[in-house]
């Protein structure tokens, strides 16, 4: 029997590749998107409605889930998206819409699985992170933030889960082509003086990374590797490492360019 797989942000970017990819594969695909209706018929596997800063609708799509599926083999947390801007300069209810959505809103759809995975005895939990949920990139602090918060919770939660033998695995991206940069939310926030040379430096830099990123086949591999194997590892991180070096040794700290430079390099 094929497993079931659910996907959340499928209509877009490294979500809708994986889904399509799965689907051609041979699993029985579930999406999510806030906007169904916009997709009707456009995609070859279900597509349900689900906001995942919204508790009511993590609350009625987990209802209608589990009243068309029996099992549910696996989770991509895959929804996400990222705020942009130096530190200082950004608004911190942007920052608490970051956190809202990449964090909290990933920790809810889990806590709303788990009771099902839990009484199946098995599962499997990926969640879509990113490289900067390794290190500290400059202009994407929030982001950062986020991604880091996401790396030590589902750390901590794999400990947790695996007496009920769901496997726990977080897959960390460096730049790749996909909507994710394209539709990056500015902070907006009034801008420092002092910050100005550094700024135009930094946006400059990301964008010639994001410009020559790869396309996301490695992602979506990585992911259907680890759904295919027995013994998932916990950390994935995925993607040419030359941009990010570039990045990290114009602006890192020593310490990033030794140690973190040499992870990276690895991947």
């Amino acid at each position: 029997m094929s497993k079931t797989i659910l996907i959340t942000g499928a209509s877009s970017g490294f979500g809708l590749m994986l889904a399509n990819d799965l689907h051609k594969k041979g699993f029985n695909v579930i999406g999510t998107s806030r906007e169904p209706q916009k997709y009707q018929g456009k995609f070859p596997f279900k597509l349900l409605q689900l906001d995942i800063d919204d508790d009511k609708s993590i609350l009625s799509f987990t209802s209608e889930l589990f009243s068309q599926i029996k099992t549910l083999d696996v989770l991509v947390n895959n929804a996400g998206f990222m705020v942009t801007g130096i530190a200082e300069e950004t608004p911190l209810d942007v920052a608490r819409n970051q956190f809202e959505t990449n964090f909290w809103g990933t920790v809810k759809v889990t806590n709303a699985i788990l009771p099902h995975f839990r009484k199946q005895k098995f599962g499997q939990i990926i969640t879509v992170s990113s490289i900067v949920g390794l290190i500290g990139p400059p202009n994407l602090s929030f982001y950062s933030a986020s991604k880091h918060a996401v790396e030590g919770y589902f750390k901590a939660l794999r400990l947790e889960l695996n007496q009920f033998n769901i496997k726990v695995s977080v897959v960390e991206p460096l730049w790749f082509k996909t909507n994710l940069g394209h539709n990056a939310v500015a902070s907006n926030g009034k801008n420092i003086a002092d910050y100005d040379a550094y700024r135009k430096k930094v946006i400059a830099l990301t964008q010639a990374g994001l410009d020559n990123a790869q396309t996301p086949e490695p992602v979506v591999n990585i992911i259907t590797k680890l759904i295919e194997t027995k013994e998932p590892k916990f950390s994935n991180p995925v993607g040419k490492q030359s941009g990010m070096i570039n990045f990290l040794q114009k602006f890192a700290p020593k310490m990033l360019e030794g140690n973190m430079l040499k992870m990276v390099a690895k991947s």
